[in-house]
């Protein structure tokens, strides 16, 4: 029987000693540093972060969605939702990568940028880490992660946050630029539980959707989202 490898150094800032030490190996592992396949050679998903990234996603959804509700009791879903979208966004993972120092151990591509000038990558790689805590450790190992690094941001500001909407539009007018676009690309669901997806574009910028029960509530998810990645406008 051999001994178990020391701890990777990361282990103990995330509080989780890994069964599977490959998860973590993955979750710190950028798809640009797997490279251009060989002739012949294909270069499998499960080799890189994305898949892990995907799962982190989900798991920081509900985990964030579930504090809110204890947290804001007396909001509704109208107030609760952007509150989730900015917590959940790539700016606030990348600032929670950033005190992490995950750019210390991620593997990317050679001369590829990694901090908060370029969060995508810190982002991606934040809901990485949470995807291998949840698939080694369930949620009784991702959750006091998550609520070590997520509480503070989300009792920062215990005001309702701003009105989204009206803070792209401020945004935008505030610049020069054509008011926000919104389209529904999608309408489903039965009368009693419909679901709508809206999309919402500004002049220069990559479009963002936004789901919710009501047209005005995916309005706002969509907004936030935008807001989001926008210059000087958190």
């Amino acid at each position: 029987m051999t001994d178990r490898p020391a701890p990777h150094p990361l282990e103990k800032t995330l509080g989780h000693n890994f069964a599977d030490e490959g998860l973590l190996a993955r979750a710190l592992t950028h798809r640009g540093a797997l490279g251009a396949p060989a002739k012949g050679q294909v270069v499998s998903p499960v080799d890189g972060n994305e898949r892990l990234e995907f799962l982190g996603d989900r798991v920081l959804g509900l985990v964030i969605a579930d504090k809110l509700l204890r947290e804001f009791p007396d909001e509704d879903e109208g107030e609760l939702a952007p509150r989730l979208a900015a917590l959940v966004s790539a700016p606030t993972l990348a600032q929670v990568a950033a005190t992490l120092k995950l750019s210390t151990y991620l593997k990317v591509a050679k001369g590829h940028r990694i901090d908060l000038a370029e969060p995508s990558v810190l982002a991606d790689a934040c809901e990485a880490i949470i995807g291998a805590l949840f698939l080694d450790g369930g949620l009784a190992a991702a959750e006091p992660f998550i609520s070590a690094h997520w509480d503070t941001l989300m009792r920062a500001d215990l005001s309702p946050p701003k009105d989204a909407k009206t803070a792209l539009q401020e945004w935008a007018q505030g610049r020069g630029l054509p008011l926000p676009e919104y389209k529904v690309i999608e309408s489903a669901g039965p009368a009693h539980a419909p679901s709508f997806t809206m999309t919402v574009m500004v002049q220069g910028f990559p479009e963002k959707r936004g789901q919710g029960r009501t047209k005005r509530l995916a309005t706002q998810v969509a907004a936030t989202e935008l807001l989001a990645i926008l210059p000087d406008a958190l």
